[in-house]
């Protein structure tokens, strides 16, 4: 009875130190784990080959793409840079050619009123009535170192509304430029075309290219 009590205590000696080595083990291989998990934690990140050239990759890429966008946007700059100055030019140079514009329509304007000063002026004739007496002959040489001739009448307007008050104050009369020089009784003008008619006092027109008398010279403006 009693060997068996002793044993049992033995056994169970036995198993306790058992547990103890256990116990004992295991708080060592907890140990060890939670050094190893501390030591991990504490080292740096060690990276891979493959890792390191794909940060590399992704780094050059944001480079690239900084640089572009620095390009885009000096290349927007000078874009509107050479706009604005385009437009400031096309501007000046719009301002000029209406400048332009304007003075070549005054120059126009000028012209056409010069023209039509010109044009009445050709449709005027200067007349010149002699305060003296000569004969026919030289009253007509006066007329032409005037640059003129001896009036020719074309028509009763020109003799009754333009000439009538010239000649009134003369009492003899005045020549004119008409002549029979060339065949006595043919009378004709002295631009040459002949006198087909006329509106004359009576026996007139005659002769007498000797008499003296007033004349008139006649200029046309051209």
């Amino acid at each position: 009875m009693s060997d068996a009590i002793y044993d049992d205590v033995i056994r169970t000696e036995s198993e306790r130190a058992e547990m103890v080595v256990d116990i004992y083990g295991c708080a060592d291989c907890v140990r060890d784990h939670d050094f190893r998990t501390e030591t991990n934690t504490h080292q740096p990140l060690q990276h891979t080959g493959s890792d390191s050239v794909k940060i590399r990759s992704s780094r050059v890429a944001v480079v690239c793409l900084v640089l572009l966008c620095v390009l885009l946007l000096t290349a927007v700059i000078v874009l509107c840079v050479h706009i604005y100055t385009n437009t400031t030019n096309y501007t000046q140079e719009r301002d000029q050619l209406l400048t332009k514009i304007n003075n070549l329509t005054e120059e126009r304007d000028q012209l056409l009123t010069n023209i039509t000063n010109l044009t009445e002026e050709r449709n005027q004739i200067f007349y010149h009535i002699s305060s003296e007496t000569k004969s026919w002959n030289e009253s007509r040489k006066d007329c032409t170192e005037r640059g003129a001739n001896l009036i020719i009448i074309n028509n009763r307007e020109e003799q009754v509304n333009h000439l009538k008050f010239k000649m009134l104050d003369s009492k003899t009369g005045f020549w004119i430029g008409v002549t029979d020089i060339d065949v006595e009784g043919s009378w004709k003008w002295v631009d040459g075309s002949n006198l087909t008619s006329g509106f004359w006092a009576s026996r007139e027109p005659n002769g007498g290219r000797e008499d003296d008398f007033k004349w008139i010279c006649e200029k046309n403006i051209l």
